[in-house]
C-alpha cells in the first residue's frame, strides 16, 4: 500500500512535467522531420531537445518500475506505459488515465462527467497522435521509390483517413516502416473510436434513465 502511494506521489509531481516533455518531444520532432533547410545549430538544438525529452520518459518509467515493486513484471503489467518508452509519440493515447484520475478524484470538488472526460481525452488524443503519425509517415515516405506521399499535406490527409477507419486509399504507405505506423494507427484510431462511442452509449442510458425515473412509474 505504501508503494501504491509513493507511485501516486510520483505520478502527480510528474504529471505535469512529462506533459510538457510531451510536447517539446512532438515539436522537436517536427522541426527534425519539416525543418531540412534549417541551419545546423537550430537542427541540433531540436535533437538535444528531442533526446532530453526522451531521456525524461526512461526516468519516469524506470521510478515508477522501482516504486511498484513489481519487478520484471512491472513490464507486461504496464505495457503500454512499455511501448510509450520506445515510442514516445505514442504517448498521447494513454486515455485510461481519465478513469484513475476519476477514481482518485476528491468528494464536493466540480469536475466533467467520465463521459465528457473521456471523449475530451479521446479528441486530445486523436488530434496529437494524428499529428504525430503524419509526420513520422512523411520522414519515412516522402523520399522512397514509387512513394504516394510525397509532402506533408499527404502526410496528414493520409493520418486522418487512417485514424478515423475511413482509408480512402488515394496515399498509402510503400516502405515497411510506414506500413508499421499504418498499423499501429489503426489499431489507435479502433480503440479510440470505441472509447467515444462507448461513453456517449453510456451517457445517452443515463439520460434516458433519469429521464425515465422524472416520469414516474406507469399509470401514474
Amino acid at each position: 500500500m505504501d508503494d501504491d502511494n509513493r507511485t501516486a506521489r510520483w505520478e502527480r509531481r510528474a504529471g505535469t512535467p512529462l506533459a510538457v516533455a510531451s510536447l517539446l518531444f512532438l515539436a522537436s520532432y517536427a522541426v527534425g522531420v519539416l525543418g531540412e533547410d534549417l541551419p545546423g545549430p537550430v537542427r541540433d538544438l531540436s535533437r538535444a531537445v528531442l533526446y532530453g525529452s526522451w531521456a525524461l520518459f526512461i526516468v519516469d518509467y524506470a521510478v515508477r518500475w522501482r516504486l511498484s515493486g513489481e519487478g520484471p513484471g512491472f513490464v507486461h503489467r504496464h505495457w503500454l506505459d512499455s511501448v510509450v518508452v520506445v515510442l514516445p509519440l505514442l504517448r498521447p493515447v494513454r486515455i485510461v488515465r481519465v478513469y484513475d484520475a476519476m477514481q482518485a478524484r476528491r468528494p464536493g470538488e466540480p469536475r466533467m462527467t467520465l463521459q465528457a472526460r473521456v471523449m475530451l481525452y479521446a479528441g486530445l488524443s486523436s488530434t496529437l497522435l494524428g499529428l504525430s503519425a503524419a509526420l513520422a509517415e512523411y520522414h519515412y515516405e516522402h523520399n522512397a521509390p514509387g512513394a504516394s506521399i510525397r509532402t506533408f499535406g499527404d502526410a496528414l490527409w493520409w493520418s486522418v483517413a487512417t485514424l478515423s477507419t475511413v482509408g480512402y486509399g488515394d496515399v498509402v504507405p510503400v516502405t515497411v516502416i510506414g506500413r508499421l505506423i499504418a498499423v499501429v494507427l489503426m489499431g489507435c484510431g479502433l480503440a479510440l473510436l470505441g472509447a467515444v462511442t462507448g461513453s456517449f452509449s453510456s451517457y445517452l442510458m443515463q439520460r434516458f434513465a433519469r429521464a425515465g425515473d422524472d416520469l414516474g412509474p406507469p399509470g401514474k
